[in-house]
């Protein structure tokens, strides 16, 4: 991500990026994420979600609702042209009830420049966003510092943890890549190649066990969830779809993650 200022930018950067997305009114209680599917392209717009800016300067992504030809169902196109904005829903779920996280997406032009283990290459076509509440005070100083920078510069609280499921070109699913600048945000490989699947991904993942890997700890309350599709870093254009996130309780037969559940196209 581009510099706000000399060498706290790139610290501030992530966190800026986390810290939009848990604003706004109080959030809903419960663990529903409102669906994509049951709104109307061109008339019943972000209710439920919010539009949400990485950084002041950056270009926004280019969200639109829309009828998938594939499917019949509504689904959120997405598009950015040197862009990265995202779209976001508050949220307040005790993890232990709900710990399944399930989506669906489709990207269909990938960037070959992209890598997420590389800081000025941190772009991605599709992305799912986990936001953390947690024990601020225990952190060290120094993510203490970027928090409460971030906060200032974008008058906005900043969640305490991020954990992000996106595509890769390069790493298999189910890689952690820790972020270059903090330790409080984390990436897990949900999908990964230079060339795009040839329909929709259903993908499901036990996010508390995600969380415990990437973070060795347990997860605080989980007070958020966002999609971003970004190609600032490598100048490109990205385009995906988005269907609908779903928390889920643990099933009975105690089933953990499934790397892609559905990659037909329905």
């Amino acid at each position: 991500m581009r510099r706000l200022s000399s060498c706290i930018a790139v610290g501030i950067a992530p966190l800026w990026l986390a810290g939009c997305a848990v604003l706004g009114p109080a959030p809903p209680s419960g663990p529903d994420v409102v669906p994509f599917s049951a709104k109307r392209p061109g008339t019943e717009r972000w209710v439920g979600w919010r539009p949400w800016i990485v950084a002041p300067g950056k270009a926004a992504t280019q969200y639109e609702l829309v009828v998938d030809p594939l499917t019949q169902r509504v689904v959120v196109q997405a598009v950015a042209v040197k862009a990265a904005s995202g779209l976001q829903q508050p949220l307040d779920v005790d993890p232990a009830t709900h710990p399944l996280l399930e989506w669906e997406w489709r990207p269909v032009h990938p960037i070959a420049a992209a890598d997420l283990g590389e800081r000025h290459l941190d772009d991605s076509p599709v992305r799912v966003l986990l936001f953390f509440d947690g024990d601020r005070d225990a952190l060290p100083p120094r993510e203490r510092t970027l928090m409460e920078t971030a906060s200032l510069l974008t008058g906005q609280p900043v969640p305490y943890a991020t954990l992000v499921y996106a595509w890769d070109n390069r790493r298999p699913p189910g890689t952690v890549v820790p972020h270059a600048a903090t330790r409080q945000v984390k990436t897990v490989v949900a999908g990964h190649g230079f060339a795009p699947p040839p329909g929709w991904q259903r993908l499901r993942r036990h996010y508390v066990d995600d969380y415990r890997r990437a973070f060795g700890t347990a997860p605080g309350r989980l007070v958020g969830v966002g999609i971003l599709t970004d190609s600032d870093n490598t100048a490109s254009e990205a385009v995906a779809y988005y269907g609908d996130i779903r928390l889920l309780p643990a099933p009975r037969d105690g089933a953990g993650n499934d790397a892609a559940v559905d990659t037909a196209a329905r």
